[in-house]
């Protein structure tokens, strides 16, 4: 399998070094139930704006619900859908628009939902899993096959389960999967008190 750790410029914990997004999933090994719940109670968590917890999540497990799975396969971008065909479980990450509290419109949903994915992708590489955030999907249609109410925005599918190596994958994606992992330089992106000032 092919580990693919972050070149950084100051050491960083080694669950954050060694996520990655493949796309070679081992089609014939599921994620067990203890698993899924583990990383559903990771994002669960997460901290959030008001502890308003904006985050929902839909669970489409291949062994336990191909119905779902069938589902959440049908609204992926047809690029997604050449690799994901073989992940074991798919999620919807989701966001309410509005605060429990007080019905006003909660600006921080979306940005509380992604800190609650990426707690969980995080999970996943503890416990030796993969996942693949994705928004190549049609919201519009998940919201529809999956009886979703209004309020709530569809941010993400995400793809979880144990790597494969990359011969499983086309040509195309190979060369993806083997392409070395890449992020623009800490300086140009994260500054030192005021807008554009390097902080190295």
């Amino acid at each position: 399998m092919k580990a693919k750790h972050a070149v950084t410029v100051s050491p960083v914990h080694d669950l954050i070094a060694t996520r990655w997004s493949p796309r070679a999933y081992d089609a014939n090994k599921p994620v067990s139930r203890e698993q899924i719940l583990s990383l559903l109670e990771a994002a669960r968590w997460s901290p959030s704006c008001f502890g308003d917890e904006p985050w929902r999540f839909i669970v489409c497990d291949k062994t336990s619900n191909p119905s779902a799975w069938e589902q959440a396969f049908s609204c992926l971008a047809e690029g997604n859908q050449t690799w994901v065909k073989n992940v074991p479980v798919i999620l919807l990450a989701m966001a309410s628009d509005t605060f429990k509290h007080n019905g006003q419109t909660n600006r921080w949903a979306q940005y509380d939902t992604g800190a609650a994915s990426e707690n969980l992708c995080l999970q996943a590489v503890a416990l030796g899993l993969m996942a693949h955030q994705m928004g190549g999907f049609d919201p519009t249609k998940a919201k529809t096959v999956f009886d979703i109410p209004e309020g709530i925005t569809c941010m993400a599918m995400i793809a979880v389960g144990y790597q494969a190596a990359e011969e499983t994958l086309t040509n195309d994606l190979k060369e993806r999967e083997a392409a070395p992992r890449q992020r623009i330089a800490l300086e140009k992106q994260f500054f030192d008190g005021v807008w554009g000032k390097g902080i190295i």
